[in-house]
């Protein structure tokens, strides 16, 4: 199913499809997906309705999660450790941020450490100076912290970030300059954290496209691949018939 034009709906209207997505992703995930010993959970901000993002955990003193590869309840038994297939590849470099807040969230089941969240970007996030500036610290606090972070952002570029989101992102941790291809404004971007830096994988895209399997890391050099597209599809067929005919476009009564 394509990407629909959210902005045809009120931003309450993607709020609700927003927690169905990270519940569907969540469940993904837990089902097969991730390596045993891993987990996500759905997490939020402090005071917001509902959750926000997806986390991911592991152990190991070294900062590197292990993986049970013995054991075949965990779904996928290896990580993905060749490169992700991205339209576009670029490093970063983290100085000097701290995280404030959390997101969606992958835990392992020894000692529960936070290895990477999952987040979707919502219409709030860039509603005003302050909601962006404390979301794009945010994100850069999540990697400061070593996490692995996935953004997802379908909402419209903004004068806040003309070029998207990730563009302001990969500007503050100093990575090369990066302008979207003209028609895509949508962006995919996983940022594998490896401090003092990292590299990003990003997807950009249109309405009307459909969405890739984007990758997850967990661990440097290794990811899961994350099902954007089926899991859209089914947070999509619980939206309500009167504002899925808004989205597709169609007419007569609702």
């Amino acid at each position: 199913m394509p990407v629909h034009d959210w902005t045809r709906v009120e931003d309450g209207i993607f709020h609700d499809f927003h927690l169905a997505w990270i519940g569907e992703l969540r469940k993904a995930l837990n089902r097969g997906i991730l390596p045993a010993g891993y987990y996500a959970l759905a997490e939020q901000i402090a005071g917001s309705v509902g959750p926000d993002v997806l986390t991911l955990q592991g152990n190991g003193a070294s900062g590197e999660a292990s993986v049970d590869d013995g054991d075949s309840s965990g779904g996928t038994l290896t990580l993905v450790r060749t490169s992700p297939q991205t339209r576009f590849t670029m490093p970063f470099t983290i100085t000097g941020y701290v995280s404030r807040q959390r997101k969606l969230v992958i835990h392992h089941v020894s000692g529960d450490r936070i290895v990477a969240m999952l987040e979707i970007v919502s219409p709030g996030n860039k509603a005003s100076n302050h909601a962006f500036r404390s979301f794009i610290e945010k994100a850069i606090g999540v990697l400061a912290h070593g996490y692995n972070l996935l953004l997802v952002d379908l909402c419209p570029p903004t004068p806040r970030d003309s070029h998207g989101i990730h563009a302001v992102i990969s500007g503050e941790l100093g990575g090369p300059a990066f302008a979207p291809p003209t028609g895509q404004p949508l962006t995919v971007a996983s940022y594998e954290a490896a401090l003092p830096g990292g590299n990003a994988y990003v997807d950009t895209l249109a309405v009307g496209d459909r969405l890739p399997d984007a990758p997850l890391f967990l661990q440097p050099g290794g990811h899961v691949r994350v099902p954007l597209e089926a899991t859209y599809n089914e947070a999509y067929s619980g939206v309500p018939l009167r504002w899925r005919r808004v989205l597709e476009g169609a007419t007569g009564p609702r």
